[in-house]
């Protein structure tokens, strides 16, 4: 298990590492097919079932020992994800999640890592697993999502530095707006935010890290911004939170907990506090089973528990067939409404490898 965001940042992304330059095109496809009420509920009012797709294609460059230029980009039907199942709306849409070029240089003891461009943001350790290959379960813990979630799932602008040095693996990182709120470099009012981390690997197997995250999150267009409110500008959204990784054996076990504030003055301030723990159990080199119990309390809507629970087999190196079903429960929530049952497939390809010396 690697303790250091430059490891998903960098080395991971990086083809034929023995070589000086190269090109390489990965890509995760994943077909789903989910029930649940939320679909026929209002304002959907579809059926009951869903089926969808997503695409998740990584392009990488690298130009020599140092320098590289990587991206990710997501194609995804409209619903796909748990929490547009009681929104509006169908169809087909693209996201440009990471574009950005990389200087790195790696020495025996430590590493350091300057990237600028699109960038995912830093905080806490799920986006690490964003991927349907590399998520043991289905769903995104509920502080991650597209739509009024604390910590945006899409990229945003940004630079950003990572230092490992020994056990102890840093990250610093500039943004033209908030992860609770995401600006693309086309709109107006952005104005910038800070992310920070760090890790510390105890011993082979632990690693504890916190993160950090502090800046304006408001815009006049905002659906939470009111007639009489201060400027965005003086409103910061402020995000903290602590993670943990543990690895032995067949065992994998990772939680979060996470708090976060967004400061008003024409009505009460918001805060919202959130966790999980997630373990996987490999039961054969083609089975395992994955578990993830999670909360959510806010000071603005009432709270719930969320449950999943996922049977994974690997027919082949390259797929993975996933059977899920999470449960949620909470004062908002009637009977079996939040809950959601889903098949996925997922095939990780390399299409396209080209490396020289």
């Amino acid at each position: 298990m690697s303790a250091a965001w430059i490891a998903l940042c960098v080395a991971s992304l990086l083809p034929a590492q023995e070589a000086d330059a190269g090109f390489e095109l990965r890509g995760t496809f994943t077909a789903a097919l989910s029930q649940s009420q939320q679909l026929s509920a209002s304002p959907r009012r579809d059926g009951p079932w869903n089926a969808g797709f997503r695409s998740v294609l990584y392009p990488v460059w690298k130009i020599n020992g140092n320098w590289s230029v990587a991206g990710a980009w997501q194609a995804y039907s409209r619903p796909y994800f748990y929490e547009e199942f009681n929104t509006i709306g169908r169809g087909v849409k693209g996201d440009l999640l990471q574009a950005h070029i990389t200087y790195a240089r790696f020495w025996d003891k430590g590493s350091i890592a300057l990237r600028a461009g699109q960038l995912s943001p830093a905080f806490g350790s799920f986006l690490l697993r964003y991927d349907d290959g590399d998520n043991p379960v289905i769903d995104m813990p509920s502080a991650y999502g597209y739509y009024y979630k604390p910590v945006s799932s899409r990229g945003l602008a940004g630079a950003q530095a990572d230092v490992t040095l020994h056990r102890l693996d840093m990250r610093a990182q500039f943004l033209n707006s908030s992860p609770a709120n995401r600006r693309s470099v086309f709109d107006t009012e952005q104005y910038g935010t800070w992310v920070a981390g760090a890790g510390y690997t105890i011993f082979q197997g632990l690693r504890v890290g916190a993160s950090f995250y502090r800046g304006p999150y408001l815009h006049r267009q905002y659906a939470f911004y009111f007639p009489g409110e201060a400027h965005p500008r003086s409103q910061p959204g402020v995000g903290t939170g602590i993670d943990a990784q543990f690895a032995r054996g067949h065992w994998n076990v990772t939680g979060e907990w996470q708090r976060f504030g967004m400061d008003y003055q024409r009505i009460a301030d918001f805060r919202q506090h959130t966790g999980y723990v997630e373990a996987r159990r490999v039961l054969h080199p083609r089975w395992y089973v994955a578990v993830r119990a999670g909360y959510l309390r806010a000071s603005a809507f009432p709270g719930r528990e969320i449950y999943d629970v996922v049977a994974g087999y690997r027919p082949n190196e390259k797929q993975i067939v996933k059977v899920g079903y999470q449960w949620q429960r909470g004062p908002a929530i009637r009977g079996t409404l939040g809950n959601t049952f889903t098949i996925q497939l997922v095939t990780s390809l390399r299409l396209i490898s080209l490396a020289r010396d």
